[in-house]
């Protein structure tokens, strides 16, 4: 079989053997970053840029939707009979018998604010800001196992592999800090998803989510052991990088690149992360 090398290449690849242009491409992509922050809208950006920052909270184990804002009447009316053939037809689940009866929502529901949205009681002070949310009902998924449902709310697929939210976040409106990760996450407890709910999946590994932990080091591996000071550190990081470079130049593979960015990443996060 014939390959075309070409089909090789990749946009590492490219940057890596083109001589001509990439200071100007190095400089405009620094201005871009400087004009970003001091313009605050982009002359490629349609909408004026309002926000500055995106928090999602994502609460598996969480009460049911249907127990706390969206109401499914049908459900109370057939209540204890068993499930309707036309929604398990063909289909076949982990945890649901064929004989298994319905069951219906286990909190009244009533309307609130000029919206009428339907809040159970559940939410008494939710309820009182109704019109102060939205509610999006319109999304559905096949998934019904923890794991897949959980990658498909975080990555758009029940299969690891995809992009997360927050990377695509960090890809396409990027950071203005050059020392700080873009994209964090904050995790408490198990989560059946594992890490790749926040994974960078296709994108660059710079876009990837940074978890903090709790404890006195909520960031590995930016705390120096004991006894290593910050010029015995980039001495060490300086060896690395020659020995990376080496390789690098040896085999062409662009992920040693990427290992070497990291690496200096962690160095200038130590000077900017809080202790």
């Amino acid at each position: 079989m014939i390959i075309d090398p070409l089909l090789l290449r990749t946009r590492r690849h490219f940057f890596k053997d083109c001589g001509i242009g990439l200071g100007k491409i190095a400089l405009a992509s620094m201005l871009a970053k400087e004009s970003f922050g001091a313009m605050g809208n982009p002359g490629f950006m349609r909408f004026p840029v309002k926000a500055k920052r995106v928090i999602f909270l994502f609460m598996a184990g969480a009460p049911s939707q249907l127990e706390l804002f969206d109401h499914k009447p049908k459900l109370k009316e057939i209540e204890g009979k068993p499930i309707p053939p036309s929604v398990i037809k063909g289909q076949r689940y982990a945890f649901i018998q064929p004989d298994a009866a319905v069951l219906g929502p286990c909190f009244p529901f009533s309307k609130h604010g000029e919206s009428g949205a339907e809040i159970s009681d559940r939410l008494p002070y939710l309820s009182k800001i109704a019109d102060d949310l939205t509610f999006v009902k319109s999304m559905h998924t096949d998934h019904f196992n923890h794991a897949p449902a959980q990658l498909f709310m975080n990555t758009g697929s029940g299969i690891p592999g995809r992009a997360s939210m927050g990377s695509w976040l960090s890809y396409g409106i990027g950071s203005e800090a050059d020392d700080l990760p873009g994209f964090v996450v904050l995790q408490n407890g198990v989560l059946s998803g594992g890490s790749a709910m926040w994974g960078s999946g296709f994108l660059p590994s710079e876009h990837q989510g940074v978890p903090f932990r709790k404890g006195p080091d909520p960031i590995l591996h930016v705390s120096n052991p004991k006894g290593i000071d910050r010029t015995a550190q980039r001495h060490t990081l300086d060896l690395l990088s020659t020995l990376n470079q080496s390789s690098l130049g040896q085999f062409g593979d662009p992920e040693i690149n990427a290992r070497i960015e990291a690496y200096e990443m962690a160095y200038r996060m130590q000077a900017r992360a809080p202790n």
